[in-house]
């Protein structure tokens, strides 16, 4: 894979994430361009890239540079090779009605990819149903689309749509999302004190040995820490987080701990470690003249409240998601804003890349390197300061040669660990259509 990063914003993004004498400016050159040289060789990959049909059409669609954090353009300009692109649907009620609607809104997702790398533009981007098909695409020089269902909440009562959303290219799928569904608790039952399973629920456990039957990875990020130890339990393949980072650094009910971490280093699977920046980093209270002031400027421009602290242009700790709703022009205005409240009402700044690689750093030594991996959950709300969109995939690596990890390493928590469970998941698969399992 050739790719260019242009060398002037990456020795930016150094100065910028570590100042230093100027009498280190050669060594920190030097440390930019072995950190390039290695962004361009392995393959960079992504579990978690949230999408709306909406931008999936003939007139609007990531051939385009959108506000979307990511899309073609950005990917190239950022190096990002692999994208899982997720059928998310919403936690809604357990009903018919309920099952139906969220079927429909899984298959116009799906029905988007394929639009995507079939129609609108196959010579750019390739659907991979396989582990082995992620280097040979990227090999040819087009990007890598795979898909992700999150929340199982979509297949309803119907068992048989586990194999049904296999064919339909979806490659892991997680139980629930936030809210209880029919197949598993969610991790916001520690928040509400309530639970409905205790766990995962009779057709929860079928799902899973559905899963592992056709070849889907079970995914325990946005579950319950009860139907995950149950799930790695039962799974007969290992298991992956798909966009969870580690409770010890971040005391979030959508982290890992580290009993949990321990399970699924004995399961052999990974965690996707997820640069969301309220699960890297709990933010210190804002004063209540700064809280007034963000929740001012976010009603002026028609943006939902948000939680504790954020740095410039952060709007209080805001993900990507919300800021994709202004345009080019609104967004420089708020950010303005925003650069003026931070100068007068300094708040916890926003999680950063180095944030974020600490959360990788620890998840290395308490599991091992061959469990870790990366994720960001753009556009549903992720980024940090340095990796706010796909265009600065680059800075992740940067930080990474910073460390001391070498390009072996660097390899295999980009995209070789992931891969790795996706071809045991396979594998394990054909064994039980065999009847060997």
């Amino acid at each position: 894979m050739t790719r260019l990063v242009p060398i002037a914003a990456c020795l930016l993004f150094v100065t910028l994430a570590d100042p230093r004498p100027s009498a280190q400016t050669g060594a920190d050159a030097a440390l930019v361009a072995k950190a390039r040289a290695i962004h361009e060789r392995v393959i960079t990959l992504d579990t978690h890239d949230d999408i709306n049909p909406a931008n999936f059409t003939r007139q609007k669609n990531y051939t385009q540079r959108l506000d979307t954090q990511v899309n073609l353009p950005k990917m190239v300009e950022g190096g990002l090779d692999v994208s899982f692109m997720i059928v998310y649907v919403g936690q809604g009620p357990l009903t018919p009605e309920g099952y139906d609607g969220a079927y429909k809104q899984a298959v116009a997702k799906f029905d988007a990819v394929h639009h995507l790398t079939k129609e609108i533009a196959p010579d750019q981007i390739e659907l991979a149903l396989t582990a082995a098909d992620v280097p040979r695409i990227a090999k040819s020089g087009k990007k890598v689309a795979l898909i992700g269902i999150e929340n199982g909440y979509s297949i309803g009562t119907d068992i048989k749509r586990v194999k049904e959303f296999y064919d339909r290219g979806g490659r892991y799928m997680s139980l629930a999302h936030n809210g209880h569904s029919q197949l598993a608790d969610s991790n916001t039952g520690e928040r509400d004190g309530k639970w409905l399973h205790n766990g995962l629920s009779e057709l929860g456990k079928q799902a899973i040995a559905e899963m592992n039957k056709w070849g889907i990875m079970v995914d325990l990020s946005h579950p319950s820490k009860a139907a995950n130890m149950q799930a790695m339990a039962l799974s007969k393949a290992p298991v992956i987080a798909s966009h969870s980072a580690a409770r010890a650094l971040a005391d979030h009910s959508r982290n890992m701990d580290d009993e949990q971490l321990m399970a699924l280093k004995t399961n052999g699977g990974v965690v996707q470690t997820v640069a969301f920046a309220s699960y890297v980093k709990i933010n210190k209270p804002d004063s209540a003249e700064r809280t007034a002031a963000i929740a001012a400027l976010r009603k002026q421009f028609d943006l939902p409240a948000q939680g504790q602290g954020g740095g410039p242009g952060t709007g209080g700790g805001g993900g990507g998601g919300a800021m994709n709703r202004l345009t080019p022009e609104q967004r420089t205005q708020y950010i303005a804003r925003m650069a003026e409240i931070d100068k007068k009402t300094p708040g916890d700044p926003r999680a950063t890349v180095a944030d974020f690689v600490n959360h990788i750093d620890y998840l290395v030594k308490k599991i091992g390197l061959e469990h870790v991996g990366i994720s960001s959950d753009f556009d549903g709300g992720g980024g940090v300061t340095g990796w706010n969109g796909a265009e600065e995939t680059f800075n992740v690596t940067l930080e990474l040669v910073r460390r001391g990890y070498t390009e072996e390493q660097i390899g295999k928590i980009w995209s070789g660990n992931l891969l790795r469970v996706m071809a045991e998941v396979e594998k394990v698969a054909r064994q039980i259509q065999a009847g060997q399992k």
